[in-house]
């Protein structure tokens, strides 16, 4: 058989039919030949109401095709018998196979039909068996659900939210599919998302609360972390003070002693390490040591990454946590920033604290990136307040509270890695306001000292007393300590404005240390000089030239400036201790001293009041006799009251007055003495004058000489020199009056070398009243006698010579 399709045949339609049926005929047999649908000519037969044309043309089709299938078989007709006989044959094999077939059957039917019982039976036993197992299967599978159920229930009264999940988990994963009852299992499809919703509503609140806790504790945190740095700053200012007492003792060694400062560990507040367990709570996360627990916080963030809503609640974190950061900005109108500024610093500090843990054991709930955020807000925001209220302060102590604190506050936080530069900016941007406002407050403090003044020496009873007036700040003359009572040379505003000077470097150290600058001495050093110069040493001016009264008030003063100026030496020594300079870089370039107008002033108007009273004392060279026809042999009247006040003088000065200062002004009183016996030689009180009277003056000058020589106990020899120096001007005009060869004043050599202190107008008109009858050379200088031998005629023209040139 061939699986082609026959060929298409063409049908030639009848005779004498018309041609629109023949065509409709040719059409259709066409179609029924290529076994094409004829659907669309029967429609169009019945919808042109002629199917009998439709049944006619079907009609002389089968006819055409029976007369074709007629010629086949007449072709064919020897192939069909020949085929016909082929299966008469088969036929009788197929009923001999029938036979033998039925009686096969017949045997197996009879041996089959028990078995066939049997399997039956079995069948339906096995059927059973399936049935029963898969029973126990189903209640097995229901007792582990409702297992599981059940530990999920305990879990969620005990609030161990994890694990309730982790069960909601394993029913949803693995019973849930499986559950045989279609009741439990819309059951735990409705139970299920409600579980979830109840957990995440508790755990949220359970997070609110310790958003609200957290407040508290880091506020706490924040003032234990400050303390912590606090103490850790005083311990380290202790080992400086060890240190520097050390270097004290061996700064005269040949070798340097080199000294290292130790820094505990002091890590308590972030020590031990921290995160989420396994369990989903924090493994000494929170420091539970200071109540810094992050438990619940870890437990929040674990249960959301259980439910798959990391993401959003890491977000609300975030969000919450600057939200509480934006409220501790608040600054209170109602309460002065003096008194809150610890608790407001402190809270940001313990905030940057915890979050400094949470971002190392949080296990990603919050990035670097985001605390670093929160710190510039948090830094701008402090750098805001503090230029606002640094602005409004117009005390220095208050400055310095708050600095102080500030300092301890980056101390703090930079310990934990966070930037605080721009903070210290601010600190070093007031400094020179701080600076000004101290001077103010020095200033009236120094002021206040000097007017309780009594210009009395101090009594000192006890030996604190004297360490803590003397020694500590170290004017003492003596490594001796003296018996006590202790009556000091210097009055009670000494110690006073030296503690004054001390606590204004101890507050300017302060203000500078821990600001940023690592060498801020010389900054110290100029201020320190301002106060000196300025403040102290204006101050004193007016203490000298408004309340000193007499010479005791002035001696009072001038040994109180000799102790300042020791004194001084010490508050650059301690200002570069504190500062932490070496000691011998200071001594290296030590200053003029910052007081020394008010010590020159000092020292002028004792000098100039002990000059009122010797110029009292003077008034008797009045009474000198200028014409005595006799030298005295020991002293007038007023050279005598003048040396007797002298040594009362020295006797009480040298009590209170250091050498130096008693020497200067003895100097200068001296030098007045010598300067008012010259001056009434000169002066027209005195007409004329002999030699005797010069040669009383030149015993009162002796006299004055010996005093001078008798305060070698008290000064070196070089000293008693220079107060013999001041009477040099009425000696050598003593010397040149009583003098053999006066000509020899013409010669510079010799002139400098005796008279180099005697003007040529002065010499003249001391000579000119010198009057002597005798043959002495010099007596022709002032003679108006009418015989002149050739050398008093020379000398005249020395006279003459003298005047020409004066």
């Amino acid at each position: 058989m061939h699986s082609s399709k026959p060929p298409r045949r063409k049908v030639v339609p009848a005779n004498g039919e018309d041609s629109g049926d023949k065509l409709e005929q040719l059409l259709l047999s066409s179609v029924i030949c290529n076994n094409e649908d004829l659907g669309p000519f029967i429609r169009k037969a019945f919808v042109s109401g002629k199917p009998e044309t439709l049944h006619h043309h079907l009609r002389h089709f089968a006819r055409t095709k029976e007369s074709e299938i007629e010629e086949v078989c007449k072709e064919h007709y020897q192939d069909f018998i020949v085929a016909v006989d082929d299966l008469r044959s088969l036929l009788s094999d197929v009923d001999s196979l029938k036979s033998s077939l039925s009686d096969s059957n017949s045997k197996l039917q009879s041996v089959a039909i028990p078995l066939l019982s049997s399997l039956d039976a079995f069948v339906e036993t096995r059927n059973v068996s399936k049935n029963v197992n898969l029973a126990i299967e189903s209640v097995n599978t229901c007792i582990r659900l409702t297992e599981v159920c059940s530990r999920a229930n305990r879990h969620l009264s005990n609030d161990n939210f994890y694990m309730a999940l982790k069960c909601v988990d394993a029913i949803e994963r693995e019973y849930l599919h499986k559950t045989p009852s279609s009741t439990l299992k819309r059951m735990l499809e409705k139970k299920i998302p409600e579980i979830r919703s109840h957990i995440e509503r508790k755990v949220n609140k359970e997070f609110g609360d310790w958003l609200v806790e957290i407040r508290v504790v880091s506020r706490n945190l924040g003032q234990l972390a400050i303390g912590q740095a606090s103490a850790a700053r005083q311990r380290e200012e202790d080992l400086r003070i060890k240190q520097r007492q050390a270097e004290e003792q061996s700064r005269l060694s040949l070798r340097d002693c080199i000294y290292a400062l130790e820094e505990d560990d002091e890590d308590g507040i972030v020590a031990g390490g921290g995160g989420i367990g396994e369990d989903g709570y924090s493994n000494n996360g929170g420091g539970g040591i200071h109540g810094f627990d992050l438990t619940p916080l870890y437990r929040a963030y674990h249960i959301h990454q259980t439910l798959g809503l990391e993401d959003r609640f890491k977000q609300y974190y975030f969000e919450n946590r600057k939200l509480q950061l934006t409220s501790d900005f608040q600054v209170s109108s109602m309460t002065p920033f003096l008194e809150s500024h610890q608790t407001f610093f402190a809270q940001i500090a313990g905030f940057f604290v915890v979050e400094d843990r949470v971002l190392r054991t949080g296990g990603g709930l919050i990035s670097k990136m985001e605390v670093e955020n929160l710190w510039e807000i948090a830094v701008s925001k402090m750098c805001s307040v503090l230029e606002d209220q640094f602005s409004r302060m117009q005390t220095a102590n208050h400055l310095l509270l708050i600095k102080d604190y500030v300092s301890l506050l980056g101390v703090t936080l930079r310990r934990f890695g966070y930037p605080i530069d721009a903070l210290l900016d601010v600190l070093s941007k007031h400094r020179d306001k701080y600076h000004e406002l101290l001077l103010s407050d020095c200033r009236k403090q120094i002021a206040e000292a000097l007017a309780a003044d009594k210009f009395e020496q101090m009594l000192m009873k006890k030996e604190y007393e004297y360490s803590m007036n003397v020694l500590s700040f170290q004017i003492q003359t003596s490594d001796i300590v003296p018996a006590f009572p202790y009556l000091a040379p210097f009055s009670s505003t000494v110690p006073d404005c030296c503690r004054i000077v001390r606590s204004f470097i101890e507050d300017s150290v302060s203000f500078m240390s821990y600001g940023g600058q690592l060498e801020f001495y010389e900054v110290v050093k100029k201020y320190l000089d301002r106060l000196l110069s300025e403040a102290l040493d204006e101050a004193l001016l007016k203490l000298i030239n408004t309340s000193v009264n007499g010479v005791s008030h002035a001696m009072q003063v001038a040994a109180n400036m000799t102790v300042l100026e020791r004194a001084c030496d010490f508050f650059f020594r301690h200002a570069a201790q504190l500062s932490g300079v070496p000691l011998r870089l200071v001594e290296r370039s030590r200053r003029q001293f910052p007081l020394r107008k008010a010590r020159d002033v000092a020292e002028e108007m004792l000098s100039g009041l002990l000059k009122a009273k010797v110029d009292g004392f003077m008034t008797l060279i009045e009474n000198v006799n200028w014409m005595a026809d006799e030298p005295s042999q020991s002293g007038n009247e007023y050279v005598n009251e003048v040396i007797i006040y002298l040594e009362i003088l020295v006797s009480t000065a040298q009590q209170i007055l250091p050498g130096q200062v008693l020497k200067r002004v003895l100097q200068r009183v001296l030098s007045h003495i010598s300067d008012k016996i010259v001056g009434t030689l000169i002066s027209d009180s005195v007409k004329r004058f002999n030699v005797n009277a010069i040669t009383g003056i030149d015993v009162d000058i002796r006299l004055l000489e010996s005093f001078a020589e008798n305060q070698g106990p008290i000064f070196p020899d070089g000293d008693v020199d220079q107060l013999r120096t001041a009477l040099v001007e009425s000696r050598q005009l003593i010397n040149l009056l009583l003098s053999n060869h006066p000509e020899n004043f013409l010669n510079p050599v010799i002139r400098e070398r005796s008279y180099n202190t005697l003007d040529y107008r002065k010499v003249v008109a001391v000579s000119e009243k010198l009057k002597d009858p005798s043959d002495r050379l010099f007596g022709t200088f002032g003679s108006r006698g009418t015989r002149q031998n050739p050398k008093k005629k020379s000398l005249d023209a020395l006279i003459k010579r003298l005047k020409d040139v004066s």
